[in-house]
């Protein structure tokens, strides 16, 4: 399948079942380097007039300094059978190993940044934000004790969807 550049107005989707079920991949870089991880923390909307998404990212995790380096990222998402490979790609390092490789996929480089050619949906993103969540900031106290024993609190990013790719 290819991936085709479709109008964003043309997207239909439920954005808590693609996030939050089915998972999806945030990957950035380039052909020099990329790496890419699984996401099932993130947000879909409207914000200072643009269409957005939000990812949210641990500090240990290696594709943060390709975010952070690129400024510009892909959310992707999968057909079910390939929740297996988001499973691994969610859970080895890059820096241990090529992970891609392993699982099968193959990096597909558009705008300025790295996607999958096995994918079904592609949002090509710009970050336009990006902030820590912050302890002294929870309002339920409860959510810190829960996902933040380690203290290791996720960057915020909140990017423009400038591109959306469906396979066709």
């Amino acid at each position: 399948m290819a991936l085709q550049e479709i109008p964003i107005s043309d997207l239909s989707i439920n954005p808590f079942e693609l996030i939050g079920t089915e998972w999806g991949l945030v990957t950035a870089g380039d052909a020099t380097g990329f790496n890419t991880m699984t996401v099932s923390w993130g947000g879909m909307g409207v914000i200072w007039g643009k269409n957005v998404v939000t990812i949210y990212v641990r500090p240990q995790r290696y594709t943060k300094r390709f975010i952070d380096a690129a400024g510009r990222f892909t959310l992707s998402f999968y057909a079910p059978e390939y929740k297996r490979a988001l499973g691994v790609l969610g859970t080895k390092s890059g820096r241990d190993g090529d992970k891609v490789a392993e699982v099968g996929f193959t990096p597909l480089f558009l705008d300025d940044t790295t996607a999958f050619e096995e994918a079904r949906l592609v949002l090509s993103c710009r970050t336009l934000y990006a902030d820590d969540i912050k302890p002294e900031c929870f309002l339920d106290q409860s959510c810190d004790s829960a996902h933040y024993p380690e203290h290791d609190y996720h960057t915020m990013y909140i990017a423009e969807v400038e591109h959306v790719y469906r396979a066709e």
